[in-house]
């Protein structure tokens, strides 16, 4: 019998990077999926984005409510709560040999800890990686320890899970699968993004993918001085929808009344993965913290203002221009990315993140895995001798034992 992988998406954000490695599982003989939806892609108030994922093709399987109508951290909590009740009786009807969760958004607690309990083995994508300024550094970290199978996106994020005491077998480095997007599907032109949008699209406009910093007590405490930096431009600037976290609410009002008050620029809801990146890829730059600028923009050769605290510690391309969180720092980064000579000086620049076969990768080690019970025994790695290298444990061979 095939093996049965469950995919859980909860939002925009996980989906795009979720993307390609779900079709490679669609496609492979030996795997089997089913879809679970759940969490912001419920909600109106973020645009439905279920209905993105079945306009580009795939079945959804299951469902699963759990998004509170809430701006707050307590509502964050409370959304935990009910994931966790609604996916108990949800995982508990299925069964599947191995749950595939990505990254690091905080409802992504809840189905970790209900596989961990009904003894359902765990894939997790994109751990090891550092995000200082959010509380998904502390989720993504939780999440590597409860999984059985890790899927890095660079060699260093590799390093770093075995240093966290992960058998060196089950870590693989298969790079960030939403650059498969980029690889697999094509991008509008730039007459064809506009009409699609609805907007007219200046030649050097600005994307900006702005989300709450949620280890801030204010989550919007950058906001003020972004925003000010922004007013005093005068090129075209397009706002992204922010998260779903605490602070998403207060930031999208503020960003409509910013649009509102420049004739030129929009607030655009829950973009499709293929509309984002069509987007990001005409922009003249990518102003904000999303991780989308680190991953991604690389990719697509687009300069990056990477403002404040929410990606402290993640690796980085040459095309990542770090600032606080200060208006009169803000401006002169915006001046050098949008600079011809900073534009020229990425021709040929690396991308730590990969080049676009994540998916497949990911499909064909989820198929020769261990058996479960191989997977669910973890084994505690012996201590390194204090001072003699990289790691904090000893190594272990690349083969289970």
């Amino acid at each position: 019998m095939n093996r049965r992988i469950a995919v859980l998406t909860t939002s925009r954000a996980d989906f795009s990077h979720l993307q390609w490695p779900l079709r490679r599982i669609l496609d492979h003989p030996g795997l089997d999926a089913e879809l679970i939806v759940s969490g912001a892609h419920l909600s109106d108030e973020f645009g439905h984005s279920i209905d993105e994922i079945e306009a580009a093709g795939f079945r959804v399987d299951h469902v699963c409510e759990s998004l509170l109508s809430s701006d707050t951290d307590v509502g964050m909590a409370k959304t935990i709560g009910v994931a966790t009740l609604g996916l108990a009786d949800l995982l508990d009807r299925i069964r599947p040999d191995i749950l595939l969760l990505i990254a690091d958004r905080y409802e992504m607690l809840a189905p970790a800890a209900v596989a961990l309990a009904l003894r359902i083995p765990m894939a997790h994508i994109e751990g090891g990686e550092i995000s200082e300024g959010a509380i998904d550094d502390a989720v993504r970290n939780a999440l590597t320890k409860l999984a059985h199978l890790h899927f890095t996106p660079t060699a260093t994020a590799r390093r770093r899970v075995i240093a966290m005491g992960e058998e060196a077998w089950r870590v693989h480095a298969t790079g960030a699968p939403s650059i498969d997007i980029l690889l697999n599907e094509s991008l509008l032109d730039r007459d064809a993004l506009a009409a699609k949008l609805d907007t007219p699209l200046d030649p050097d406009y600005s994307l900006v993918a702005l989300h709450p910093v949620t280890l801030l007590d204010d989550t919007l405490g950058e906001l003020d001085e972004v925003l000010e930096a922004l007013s005093r431009r005068d090129e075209q600037i397009l706002f992204c929808f922010p998260n779903a976290d605490a602070g998403s609410r207060a930031l999208i009002r503020r960003a409509r009344r910013f649009c509102a008050e420049r004739p030129a620029s929009k607030v655009f809801v829950n973009l499709a993965p293929g509309l984002y990146w069509s987007l990001l890829s005409h922009s003249a730059v990518l102003i904000g913290n999303s991780s989308s600028g680190i991953m991604e923009a690389p990719a697509l050769r687009i300069p990056v203002v990477n403002i404040g605290l929410r990606q402290a510690g993640r690796e980085r391309a040459a095309n990542v221009i770090d600032t606080e969180a200060r208006a009169d720092e803000i401006g002169p980064a915006l001046d050098r990315a949008r600079s011809a000579g900073f534009g020229n000086s990425l021709e040929g620049m690396e991308n730590p993140y990969g080049h676009g076969h994540a998916g497949e990768r990911i499909a064909a080690i989820l198929e020769k895995a261990p058996d479960r019970n191989t997977l669910l025994r973890k084994k505690g790695l012996p201590l390194a001798p204090e001072g003699s290298g990289q790691y904090a444990f000893a190594q272990d061979p690349d083969t289970p034992q």
